[in-house]
């Protein structure tokens, strides 16, 4: 029987459905992707009015003050002298899960930030992983489909999930990661909060740099057992929503101080790895941790649903100072986080007071559509540029021009010296205590041995065996004797 050939919705045939188009190898991702835009934005419209992904959240106010001077590397304003406090709304959230799903799952987390600055809303989308099972926005709405909810069995089901990390090697590391201690925090107050993604920092005198978030918790990392998660589960499953909000009500005010790796623009492309690469991290003796600022939450919202559940993030929202990098997956959100918000709330969501900016006033064209609040009406101009003293452009780019060369075309990933799928899933193995390493092994063997299908099995086994040996073949002789009760 022939291979079926996968084709977008107009009955093309799709040339390839792992690596987006690209300007040159390694560049940002091309708009004409037809294919890339059309999975994307159908993905957007697949779920209402729940997010369809990150759906079950919690929030709260806070601010942000700056303690360390980092004005040599970004003349965003909000960071610009210490001392300086910004509002903000932070949200957390479990990934796969409905609305109704629990709190004290093995899931990623959440970690979305919305700062409102002088300069407009800077908003930053990361999780509670410094990395993410695949590198490509292309491949991310398969992945979440073999997460989600089956649609025969109405649950996530064993063969979906392992089938689908079978076929993407650089999961290995975030799988790890899931798998291990920190797969199950005990709340969100006890966990840590990365950008996860490369951004780009451009200081006042235009010299760029990369950088990587780290929002270290205050309260100390802690986390639960697989047992311990089901438990909770089952006594409260709004755990964590709980601990969030009664914490604040009490007083006890919740913090993380915020680091950043700065990596200087020219080292990436000579750096031994891809520094855009989703699925790794920068080792801390590459580039070490710097210290920014505190992170304070300290008053809950009046209403989830109208500030938590209409709250919008957008990484594509920057302020002058800060930009986007390479980093295709982060590029794919540019796109697909706003896409998903003018869907799910409407093309005025940014009216909405959760995510309207509190240190300034938008001031721009945008008029009428659904659910619109500012009337614009009598003579105000809609366009631009016009005579009548509306806004105009400053000129002024937000951050650094990324450089470009090479074809347009689907590209793999640019190849650096070290680039490697497991090395550092195999790191991250070696760093366990024996303790660490059997909870993981149990973890992982526990759903692995319920995939129905043995080349599955062997294609996930391969890949522990490949970041490292005994990790491997500890996965495969629990799997065994799990597959023989």
């Amino acid at each position: 029987m022939s291979q079926r050939v996968l084709t977008t919705e107009s009955g093309a045939p799709v040339a390839d459905n792992q690596n987006s188009a690209t300007a040159g190898v390694g560049g940002p991702l091309l708009l004409q992707d037809q294919h890339l835009l059309e999975k994307l934005a159908r993905f957007n419209r697949e779920r209402i009015p729940e997010r369809v992904v990150h759906a079950r959240g919690s929030g709260a106010y806070g601010h942000f003050e700056v303690t360390d001077d980092v004005t040599a590397y970004t003349h965003a304003a909000f960071l610009g002298e210490i001392g300086k406090r910004t509002e903000v709304f932070a949200r957390f959230s479990t990934v796969a899960d409905n609305l109704g799903g629990a709190d004290a799952v093995r899931d990623p987390r959440g970690f979305a930030l919305k700062f409102y600055t002088e300069e407009g809303n800077y908003d930053l989308v990361g999780n509670n992983t410094p990395v993410f099972f695949i590198k490509d926005p292309l491949k991310f709405p398969d992945f979440i489909h073999s997460q989600k909810r089956d649609p025969f069995t109405g649950k996530q089901e064993p063969d979906n999930v392992w089938d689908f990390w079978a076929h993407a090697p650089e999961a290995t590391h975030q799988v790890t990661w899931l798998m291990g201690d920190r797969g199950i925090p005990a709340s969100y107050r006890h966990m840590n909060g990365y950008g996860s993604h490369t951004y780009q920092w451009t200081n006042a005198a235009g010299d760029a740099f990369f950088v990587k978030y780290h929002f270290k918790t205050n309260q100390g990392i802690r986390c639960l057992s697989t047992e311990q998660a089901q438990e909770l589960a089952g006594k409260d499953p709004n755990s964590h929503q709980t601990d969030l909000l009664q914490a604040i009500e009490r007083g006890v005010h919740p913090s993380w101080t915020l680091y950043a790796q700065i990596m200087p623009a020219a080292d990436a492309a000579e750096y031994r790895f891809n520094p855009f690469d989703l699925t790794k991290v920068w080792p801390h003796r590459d580039y070490p941790l710097q210290r920014v600022g505190r992170l304070v939450l300290d008053r809950n919202p009046d209403n989830v649903f109208a500030e938590v559940e209409q709250a919008a993030f957008s990484p594509n929202n920057f302020v002058p100072g800060i930009g986007p990098s390479a980093d295709k997956m982060l590029q794919g959100r540019l796109f697909a986080y706003a896409d998903a918000h003018r869907y799910r709330l409407g093309v005025n969501h940014t009216q909405l007071a959760v995510n309207a900016p509190r240190a300034t006033t938008a001031d721009n064209y945008g008029r009428d559509g659904l659910m619109a609040a500012n009337s614009q009406g009598r003579y105000a101009k809609n366009y631009e540029p016009n005579s009548y003293d509306g806004p105009a452009e400053t000129g002024r780019p937000l951050a650094a021009p990324l450089p470009v060369t090479g074809h347009t075309g689907t590209h793999a990933a640019p190849q650096h010296t070290k680039d490697d799928d497991f090395y550092q899933a195999g790191e991250l193995y070696r760093l366990m205590s024996e303790e660490e390493k059997r909870r993981l092994v149990a973890n992982i063997s526990g759903g692995l041995a319920q995939v129905s299908r043995d080349d599955v099995i062997e294609k996930n086994l391969a890949h522990f065996h490949a970041a490292d040996p005994e990790y491997g073949r500890r996965v495969r002789e629990a799997v065994e004797a799990l597959r023989e009760d």
